[in-house]
C-alpha cells in the first residue's frame, strides 16, 4: 500500500491592465513585491501578456500578506542614509 500525495494546486492571481483593459490570471513567478519604506514605495508590478506594458501598482497590507503567502518573489527596499 503506498500513499500518494497530491500537489497542491498553484497559486494564481487576478490581475488587470490600466492600458488594455484586459483581465487575466498570473501565476507568482509573473509578479514581483517591492517592499518599502512608505507606500509610495510598496507596489507590485507584473507584464500585461496581451499587450506588454509593465504594470505598477500600490500594494497595501493586505495585498503584501497575499502575495507573499502565495510565494510572489519579494525586493525588499531599504532606505540609503
Amino acid at each position: 500500500m503506498s500513499a500518494t500525495v497530491a500537489a497542491p494546486a498553484p497559486v494564481v492571481f487576478k490581475a488587470a491592465c490600466p492600458d488594455c483593459r484586459a483581465r487575466f490570471e498570473l501565476d507568482a513567478t509573473a509578479l514581483r513585491l517591492a517592499i518599502g519604506a512608505s507606500r509610495r514605495t510598496t507596489f507590485y508590478s507584473f507584464t500585461c501578456p496581451e499587450c506588454g506594458t509593465a504594470v505598477r501598482k500600490p500594494a497595501g497590507e493586505r495585498i503584501i500578506e497575499l502575495l507573499t503567502g502565495g510565494g510572489v518573489r519579494t525586493l525588499r527596499l531599504h532606505q540609503t542614509v
